[in-house]
């Protein structure tokens, strides 16, 4: 497997799983199945890999031959991880791991445009159904777009950039990666680390098409549902908006700080896991050296405790 191609932190997600013979996991981000094979290939155990990728899935099946049955590919989200595994009669597994955003295979496939490096559709849809990053493009409002280009992609120039696309659009429909790209980079001044400056506004039309961050609330939620006291969850986040979503989510569950105390007739409920590491593992000097893009990983990992899920319904941000 290329370093473009290698999953990130794959010897660090491994350990947090804590593989032995007979146990159960779930990598919910298949992609390539670097994660899944590593697990595999550390013991005899069982893996269900999910991806909404059609292409993922049917690059699994041709791995699956490899693992004598061991690894099953459920074809979906990962947010509804609970509801695939009870097609399989799976209701609680020993070990869960994510590995949020867009894969390489999905960046470097310029068809798929998620790339503002070559000239693709622009499209975006991971599951290659539903509305399309051109169709957002052309018929949100300019106030949407500008909204969606700051919260999604924190960019400080998303007024300006929301304006130009608006002002490109009425002269004839934008479909093009490259065309999206140029717009861009002739409003947002290019930033001193030499980061794209297409890229934040890439990153929130991504992540509107495929409600990515919805999707990993669910997700962890699917998560703590399904997990046996003493499963372990490792999740690696390639941005702020994902880390945070993360950090939150296992703080308030491992009863740290992060829920209001002025919230009315709150209800305790004892923690549903327990933190692994206090700070994110990041990725080795090494590793960053052969794979940049593991620069900004940052992995979390928690243990799933003997308490009952939370309850929906409880205030506190408690879920």
């Amino acid at each position: 497997m290329s370093a473009a191609h290698a999953p990130v932190m794959v010897a660090e997600v491994v350990a947090a799983l804590h593989p032995r013979a007979g146990a159960i996991l779930v990598d919910g981000t298949f992609g390539r199945g670097g994660y899944a094979c590593a697990l595999l290939d550390a013991a005899q155990l069982k893996v269900f890999a999910i991806d909404r990728d059609p292409d993922a899935i049917a690059h699994g099946i041709t791995l699956a031959h490899r693992y004598d049955g061991r690894l099953t590919m459920l074809a979906g989200r990962f947010g509804e991880m609970d509801q695939l595994l009870a097609t399989r009669d799976i209701a609680a597994v020993d070990g869960v791991t994510l590995d949020l955003g867009v894969s390489s295979p999905q960046i470097d496939d310029a068809d798929r445009g998620f790339s503002f490096r070559a000239d693709g559709p622009l499209d975006m849809r991971m599951e290659k159904s539903g509305a399309s990053a051109a169709d957002i493009i052309n018929n949100a409002s300019e106030q949407e777009l500008s909204e969606t280009i700051a919260t999604l992609g924190e960019e400080r120039h998303a007024r300006r950039v929301a304006r130009a696309i608006v002002k490109a659009r009425l002269e004839a429909p934008l479909t093009r990666t490259l065309e999206l790209a140029e717009i861009v980079r002739r409003v947002v001044p290019r930033a001193k680390n030499g980061v794209d400056p297409a890229t934040r506004t890439f990153q929130a039309l991504r992540l509107r098409v495929n409600d990515e961050l919805g999707e990993l609330g669910r997700g962890l939620a699917a998560a703590e549902m399904i997990l046996k006291p003493g499963g372990h969850l490792a999740v690696v986040s390639f941005h702020s908006l994902e880390d945070r979503i993360v950090k939150q989510f296992l703080r308030e569950r491992s009863g740290g700080e992060g829920v209001s105390r002025y919230v009315p007739e709150r209800v305790e409920w004892p923690p549903s896991f327990a933190l692994e590491t206090k700070k994110p593992i990041e990725a080795s000097a090494a590793e960053t050296a052969r794979n940049p893009r593991a620069r900004s990983a940052r992995l979390r990992v928690a243990r799933r405790t003997e308490a009952p899920v939370w309850d929906m319904g409880h205030g506190g941000g408690r879920a």
